[in-house]
């Protein structure tokens, strides 16, 4: 479950949702790959900043749910948790290195997305305009109004 992280000047609730494709889409992540992974993500949990929600599986792909501070940012979060769950893969598990033709684990790509504790852009939007003691006196000075080819 998130928590907030209080740090000296900052309060933060900071979750994202990242997919990781593996190389080729290859189905690779086995029982096996399963327990190692969450290992090593136990692991980087000790060295960094970097708190793991959930991880789940597919043969071909995994979603991370992770909290983190600011200063970290979400790229930097993603290339950690790729380039460590995969050297440790390929060295805990040397036969998932023979089924990607000694290549990379990962694909370059992946997804990913904020997620909000207390709900949707929506919700936000409505608690923000509502906020103060007149919520009458709130003016929007900025939307995003860009039309929309194809809805």
């Amino acid at each position: 479950m998130s928590e907030f992280i209080h740090k000296r000047h900052n309060v933060s609730v900071l979750i994202y949702h990242i997919v990781c494709p593996a190389k080729y889409r290859r189905v690779v992540i086995t029982k096996d790959v399963d327990e190692e992974l969450r290992r090593i993500c136990v692991e980087i949990e000790d060295r960094y900043e970097i708190h793991f929600l959930e991880i789940g599986t597919e043969p071909d792909h995994v979603h991370f749910l992770v909290q983190s501070v600011p200063v970290i940012s979400p790229k930097q979060i993603t290339q950690i948790i790729k380039s460590i769950t995969a050297r440790e893969i390929f060295r805990r598990r040397p036969e998932v290195k023979i089924k990607l033709w000694g290549g990379e684990f990962w694909t370059k790509g992946y997804y990913i997305g904020t997620v909000s504790k207390y709900g949707n852009e929506e919700t936000i939007s409505n608690y923000v305009q509502n906020q103060g003691r007149n919520p009458k006196e709130y003016k929007a000075i900025h939307q995003d109004k860009q039309l929309k080819l194809f809805e």
